[in-house]
């Protein structure tokens, strides 16, 4: 069956929308960032979407071999090595991306106990000595602004560490000992420069509530002046482990819309922190890295759906992650293995690579939103052209969706284009199972996949009927489609009928 709507949009119409898509993306551990598929993952993902942040694990993890203890004359000393950092840091600037610095996890010299997490051991305990850990953490930014500049350094966002309500992540989830954290760490960097941008607690679900309403009291009444408030936002319910992947369930998307606003209130009831910005440091459907979801057009639909919104009330929201080199549950066995990224192994788009290029579009040359709904947002530019991203997650007994929109314009001839991509047109997971599934791709079997992951492009020409153009949009499950109109008149070369040339008049 076919679902068929019609939308009348006027010259008068505008709507809120907050568009932040490309503030920040996320990243497996940095020590990552010096192999040379994780740089050209993410050099596509620059090409064609463009973040201007960066956030992951691992800055002090003892693969980066920033912290380093030595012996002298019987006492143990202290120095850094940062040859691994100017690299991914040089890196990240060559690509145009600005870190957002999470703080963590701990040096093994350094930790007070020895519980780690994830397959690269990332050590989770508190340190045994707060001064050395702020030492550490100002001897990093002071170098960053020796080697970047003051003006630059300043204004990257700084988190103090990751998740610390889950006990794999901080030791015990120990509430008070985090706050501990917080609070050296906070006054530590902004005794380097009081222009540092400084926040937490960078919580997920299931406590989120408890931890960031005692993260605002803990502030008041300490007279910490934190700059923004940061949390996860992940949208399945428990996970079905089958072999190497899981299989999840999607909650339904207001639940989640509703557990932000939450969030909102709870920092905006505190009056001396009212409007300061919550940071979604990470988000995406499952949380974790073997979720078969991540590789689908389900996804990339679901997603178009959250970015719709997730600016409501929110400064950023940042996708978890960029790309498939990732390693936190070991090294993948299969390109198409349900990875967070964006960017399957091969340097091969999944759909949802291409909703965030699409959202990207819609911040172009000012444009207004003047109508979003559940399945659609539509923007205005100043010269009267309209774009926009329709969307389609199947749910249970999802229709095909065809939207008709009637658009306010000048009387004229206009160009229709159209970016579509759905389970037929633009689908690399299937044509992967069509081959096969193997796990270790050819050259020849990567270029397939890669020309399989684009989205089918559409051009049409349409004649404005009095002061509107009408437009239909095919959402077939699981669908995103981007829309460009503008007005476009033909200007032929002398001599040139493009008719006659398609008809063969004249040519046979």
């Amino acid at each position: 069956m076919v679902e068929e709507k019609k939308i009348v949009i006027n010259q008068d119409m505008k709507v809120p929308f907050h568009n932040n898509v490309d503030f920040c993306i996320g990243t497996g551990r940095m020590g990552l960032a010096l192999t040379q598929e994780y740089q050209e993952q993410l050099q596509l993902v620059q090409k064609e979407i463009g973040f201007r942040h960066i956030r992951g694990h691992g800055l002090f993890c003892d693969d980066m071999g920033i912290y380093q203890e030595y012996e002298e004359n019987g006492v143990t000393k202290v120095e850094y090595n940062y040859t691994y950092l100017d690299r991914v840091m040089d890196f990240y600037k060559s690509v145009g991306l600005r870190p957002f610095l999470e703080l963590g996890f701990m040096p093994e010299k350094l930790a007070r106990g020895a519980q780690t997490i994830f397959y690269w051991k990332g050590n989770t305990t508190p340190p045994r000595d707060y001064a050395v850990w702020c030492d550490m953490v100002q001897s990093l930014l002071h170098h960053l602004m020796d080697r970047y500049g003051a003006e630059e350094v300043v204004t990257w966002p700084i988190e103090v560490w990751n998740e610390p309500n889950l006990c794999g992540f901080w030791e015990n989830a120990d509430m008070q000992e985090y706050f501990r954290l917080f609070h050296r760490t906070f006054d530590a960097v902004k005794a380097v420069d009081s222009r540092f941008c400084v926040g937490g607690p960078a919580v997920c679900g299931g406590t989120d509530e408890v931890w960031i309403r005692a993260f605002m009291e803990y502030c008041k009444e300490n007279k910490i002046a934190v700059d923004f408030v940061t949390r996860h936002h992940y949208t399945i319910e428990q996970p079905e482990s089958v072999g190497h992947y899981d299989y999840v369930k999607l909650i339904n998307p207001d639940n989640g819309f509703e557990n932000l606003k939450t969030s909102r209130d709870i920092v905006d009831s505190f009056a001396a922190f009212r409007n300061i910005p919550i940071h979604i440091t990470e988000f995406n459907t499952s949380y974790t890295p073997k979720s078969v979801i991540h590789d689908t057009n389900l996804n990339a639909a679901f997603i178009a759906h959250q970015l719709s919104r997730l600016g409501d009330g929110n400064t950023s929201y940042s996708y978890w992650t960029f790309g498939d080199v990732f390693e936190e549950q070991g090294v993948p066995f299969t390109p198409f293995h349900g990875g967070f990224g964006l960017v399957a192994d091969g340097c091969i788009p999944k759909p949802t690579f291409w909703t965030f290029a699409f959202y990207k579009k819609l911040q172009e040359n000012n444009a207004t939103c003047v109508y979003r709904n559940e399945n659609l947002v539509v923007l205005r530019k100043p010269n009267g052209s309209y774009l926009g991203v329709g969307w389609n997650p199947a749910r249970l007994n999802t229709e095909e969706k065809h939207i008709v929109l009637s658009l306010a314009v000048e009387a004229g001839v206009y160009s229709l284009l159209t970016k579509t991509v759905d389970e037929e047109t633009c689908n690399p997971l299937k044509m992967w199972h069509d081959l096969g599934e193997p796990a270790n791709l050819s050259e020849e079997q990567k270029k397939l996949l890669q020309q399989a992951a684009q989205p089918f492009v559409q051009t049409q020409r349409l004649k404005s009927v009095g002061s509107e153009v009408e437009i239909t949009l095919l959402l077939k499950q699981n669908a995103v489609v981007y829309f460009e109109v503008w007005k476009c008149d033909v200007q032929s070369d002398r001599g040139y009928d493009y008719e006659r040339a398609v008809s063969g008049n004249g040519i046979f």
